[in-house]
């Protein structure tokens, strides 16, 4: 609640014993305070939106980095407004000064986190916790700073002119709220694919000082003294400076940290609306790297091993026709395609941006063998569970989840039992499921609750697992932790689980796979108490 204003104090300056001075009529006033407020409303959003980002992208887990970021930044409101109290007798040369102080700290947040991420993740010890405890420095600062602001603009709203608190509560608030929506709807769809983070964080912390020194040296520069109007000026000049000259360097600082997160060899990095996808090598003979939102989804060293042991085990029955979950890379395709007897493949990708690249990019388009200029193949832009929803009747032999690492928590729907339902529907009495469940070893609870969802939704499964020297869920400096297996799931319809046929034949093959059992490795691993086939690719 707004504390009734009392008789101002002996010595107190002259300009606070009456209302403001302004060069503007007070209705003209207060709609340029509410103005501001919207402006600083929208700015405060997009540097809480920008830390989730960052966050989810270079340390994964978006559901955790998300919950850190708005519980730190919403207590640290809190106690802004409570530390603005001691303002209020200067609120407009407060207001300058926090609007300072928020424009750089909020516009440089994403190049100092991306920074700190790049250089310094992998040095471990003490500092492994490095790039999180910067997070959490960033929402407590800019939470203390966004909460400040409130107060300090009632006072300035009430020093034009006086009305009930609930009334000047209720315009301010609804200038605040309407001006987070629009922050909120302009960071996925402008700011983010049109100017990148790094830009579009600098972009907001230059309008964010814009617009709170125009309000206050332009509106209540009357209630300021000459000292504190030059120290507001020069203060805002210096951060419009730093702004713009990290500003002119982010698109060098850009590359360079991305050669430090993915390597040298970074030759694609785009924002495609769907997710950041970025490719290193894949040209002069070196192996090519995929990352999309920061995780390795394709190793070239060994994405062989991962997308044969995907395709190759469900395609040993009927294969003719043939659906493939995700797969915007076509390298799945290009296993497919490889089978005799394939007549028509179809491909269901969220990202149009993927499917340009796999068809385009000379590197990508090489490893995937121009799988998707086939004529058998048919690629359809959309979300998987939906395209599912709508399809209609048992069309295919074969249905391969080629789909986000379970362990992503916003593609958990994919991972759901509606989803294998639908799948089901869609699957030939005879056909074959093959689902991606992520690293066994590492995480073994979401492999088998994969399964279990499967298992639920009518299939019967066979778990098996590929070695390899990384995995498709590890991301810049963490790749060499990244877990060194797949695991899969193989699923019919029915009580009777799809036999892998491991054994020791003429050449000790999975049968049409191209798979072999190792003499060493054969045996079946377990994990959780169920056993897992252990699958070896002889190239290896």
């Amino acid at each position: 609640m707004i504390e009734p204003h009392a008789p101002a104090p002996p010595g107190a300056p002259p300009s606070w014993t009456g209302p403001a001075r302004l060069p503007v009529r007070p209705g003209t006033g207060r709609f340029l305070v509410l103005v501001c407020v919207f402006v600083c409303a929208a700015c405060g959003l997009v540097y809480e939106l920008e830390l989730v980002a960052f966050a989810s992208y270079l340390m994964g887990d978006p559901v955790t980095q998300a919950s850190v970021v708005l519980s730190v930044m919403v207590f640290a409101m809190g106690i802004g407004s409570l530390g603005a109290k001691r303002l209020r007798c200067h609120a407009a040369a407060g207001f300058g000064a926090v609007e300072s102080a928020l424009a750089l700290i909020g516009g440089c947040s994403a190049m100092a986190l991306y920074a700190v991420f790049a250089w310094t993740a992998g040095w471990g010890g003490m500092w492994a916790d490095g790039p999180r405890c910067l997070l959490v420095a960033f929402s407590l600062a800019i939470g203390l700073l966004i909460g400040a602001e409130v107060p300090l603009l009632m006072e300035l709203i009430q020093r034009i002119r006086r009305q009930d608190a609930g009334g000047a509560v209720a315009d301010l608030f609804a200038a605040d709220y309407v001006g987070a929506l629009v922050g909120g709807l302009a960071f996925p769809f402008l700011l983010l694919p049109f100017l990148g983070q790094l830009t579009g964080a600098l972009l907001t912390g230059t309008v964010n000082v814009v617009a709170g020194g125009a309000l206050v040296l332009g509106l209540f520069r009357r209630d300021l003294t000459r000292r504190a109007r030059w120290t507001l000026l020069l203060a805002g000049l210096t951060v419009l400076g730093v702004l713009a000259c990290a500003a002119a360097l982010a698109g060098d600082f850009e590359r360079a940290a991305r050669r430090a997160v993915y390597g040298p060899d970074v030759r694609v990095a785009v924002q495609t609306g769907v997710q950041e996808v970025v490719l290193a090598g894949g040209t002069h003979g070196e192996p090519l790297d995929l990352f999309l939102d920061g995780r390795l989804r394709v190793g070239g060293r060994d994405e062989h091993r991962y997308h044969e042991a995907l395709v190759r085990p469900a395609l040993t029955g009927p294969h003719a026709r043939v659906l493939i979950l995700g797969g915007g890379d076509g390298l799945a395709a290009r296993e497919v395609l490889r089978h005799p007897g394939v007549r028509r493949l179809d491909i269901v990708e969220l990202d149009p941006g993927l499917v340009r690249l796999a068809r385009r990019d000379p590197g990508l388009s090489a490893l995937n063998g121009h799988a998707l200029a086939d004529p058998r193949v048919r690629v359809t832009t959309a979300d998987a569970l939906t395209w599912l929803r709508e399809a209609r009747g048992p069309a295919y032999d074969v249905v391969i989840s080629d789909l986000p690492d379970p362990g992503i928590t916003a593609g958990a729907k994919l991972y759901s039992q509606e989803f294998y339902g639908l799948a089901r529907r869609v699957l030939a009495p005879d056909g074959r499921l093959v689902v991606h469940a992520g690293p066994v070893a590492a995480r073994p609870r979401a492999f088998w609750t994969v399964a279990a969802t499967l298992r639920a939704a009518g299939f019967a499964v066979s778990p098996y697992r590929v070695p390899g020297h990384g995995s498709a869920c590890a991301a810049g400096p963490e790749a060499s932790r990244a877990p060194h297996d797949w695991g899969f799931l193989l699923a019919a319809r029915g009580d009777a689980a799809p036999a892998l046929r491991v054994g020791r034949g003429r050449a000790g093959t999975l049968t049409q796979a191209g798979l072999t059992a190792d003499a060493r490795a054969a045996e079946r691993t377990r994990v959780s108490g169920v056993p897992v086939s252990t699958l070896v690719h002889p190239r290896y």
